[in-house]
């Protein structure tokens, strides 16, 4: 029998490959068999099969495919077992020939990643918006259902209703998984460069965990911004969010100190923020806002570049960021970027200024769950020398989730407050 040692390295070896290879796997086995519960309950029963058999056989010389061929004769071996599974998709497979859609293959819709091209059949019109955002977020980019929750902002449960629901229409509605034609991928960009923008801003901003960030996941979300952007180079909105991701990611080194507490903004060490990448992001900008209207990833990339520009935190330019807010303001209003203008208004035209706007967002059901929101407030009203009031707004942060640097710095924040002015 083997030792424990080794059979934790095996698990251990399962869990690295199964995070690295988990989105290639589903989308594989999705565009082979077209069903995505069949895909996902192969992806399981291969795992499974690894657990059992690594520990025994040693970890294969290319555990990924060694996945993913045992994942298709799972798949097979369900469809064997689950007639009235294989009946369906025959019955998917009869109506797609019948509209003459063909089955999917490795060059279908000029789409040259597997995983994007997946990312393209999920944003099926047939699906609202936000449900087939956060199917694939869940489903085939390998988010955690309170992770796909903290991306759009509301209650974990609720998230949980709507992939659900996702899954039922599919199902009920007989929604066959084809990759989308090449004319037909414009119509369903918007709902890609969501799922990348989410996909992103979770590894930029991780919801939860040990780390600040989960860099891997923001550089996975930027390769496929990078694929994305080749494969239509006259969208202009898919230059702006890779010029986005760019310009955020750059400052990735300088976010943390060596302990691994979080650096503001305001308090990084410039030199060590990546100028290559905010090269790029900003010839990436400049192309994404010329030739027509502002998108809102493109006027977000403006935002992020002014930051980066700057020598300095003195030197940054609020008010061109206010305005830019404005314009993303109109363009795609949301709580948090009405926060993230009060957060610039208050730069730029003090805290009582800032505080007052964020005091008008105070009843919105999002920003109540959002612990960036709390965490503003508190320093605004630290600013103001309104301590009591900002340690309520810093413990109500502080119950919300987040990751342990914030937890840390938070409460650090708390600690540290400073004793009230006596009046005069």
């Amino acid at each position: 029998m083997p030792d424990g040692g080794a059979g934790e390295d095996a698990a251990a070896s399962v869990e690295l490959v199964f995070r690295e290879e988990r989105g290639r796997l589903l989308a594989a086995l999705v565009r082979r068999f077209g069903d995505l519960d069949l895909a996902a309950d192969a992806t399981s029963d291969a795992i499974e099969a690894a657990l059992a058999r690594w520990p025994v056989d040693g970890v294969p010389a290319r555990p990924g495919a060694w996945l993913l061929t045992t994942a298709r004769r799972k798949a097979v071996d369900r469809l064997r077992r689950d007639k009235a599974l294989a009946a369906r998709l025959a019955i998917l497979q009869a109506e797609a020939d019948r509209t003459g859609e063909a089955a999917p293959s490795d060059g279908d819709g000029g789409l040259p990643d597997e995983r994007l091209a997946l990312f393209f059949t999920c944003a099926h019109p047939a699906l609202a918006a936000e449900d087939r955002a956060a199917l694939t977020l869940r489903c085939l980019a390998g988010l955690t259902t309170p992770e796909v929750a903290r991306a759009f902002l509301v209650p974990d449960a609720t998230m949980a209703q709507r992939i659900v629901r996702a899954k039922n229409k599919i199902r009920t509605a007989r929604i066959p998984f084809r990759v989308p034609a090449k004319d037909e991928l414009p119509g369903r960009l918007p709902g890609v460069l969501q799922v990348l923008y989410s996909l992103f801003t979770e590894g930029y901003a991780a919801s939860g965990g040990p780390e600040l960030q989960r860099s891997r996941l923001a550089e996975e979300a930027i390769r496929l911004a990078r694929v994305l952007h080749r494969l239509l180079p006259a969208e202009r909105e898919a230059a702006g969010l890779l010029a986005l991701m760019l310009l955020a990611h750059a400052r990735r080194d300088a976010r943390v100190d060596a302990g691994g507490r979080l650096v503001l903004l305001a308090d990084q060490d410039r030199a060590r923020w990546d100028r290559p990448m905010i090269e790029e992001g900003r010839g990436l900008t400049v192309r994404a806002l010329t030739g027509g209207p502002p998108g809102r990833y493109g006027v977000q990339a403006a935002i992020n570049a002014l930051h980066d520009e700057a020598a300095t935190a003195d030197d940054t330019d609020w008010p061109q960021i206010v305005a830019l807010y404005d314009v993303l303001l109109a363009l795609s209003p949301s709580p948090v970027v009405a926060l993230n203008r009060a957060v610039a208004v208050a730069m730029c035209e003090g805290p009582e200024a800032g505080l007052a706007l964020l005091d008008a967002l105070a009843d919105d059901p999002k920003l109540r769950r959002h612990h960036p929101y709390h965490a503003a407030r508190a320093d605004l009203l630290t600013r103001l020398n309104r301590p009591a009031e900002a340690a309520a707004a810093y413990r109500t942060a502080l119950s919300l989730p987040c990751t342990l640097p914030e937890r840390t710095h938070l409460h650090h924040r708390l600690t540290t407050l400073p004793n009230p002015t006596p009046p005069p």
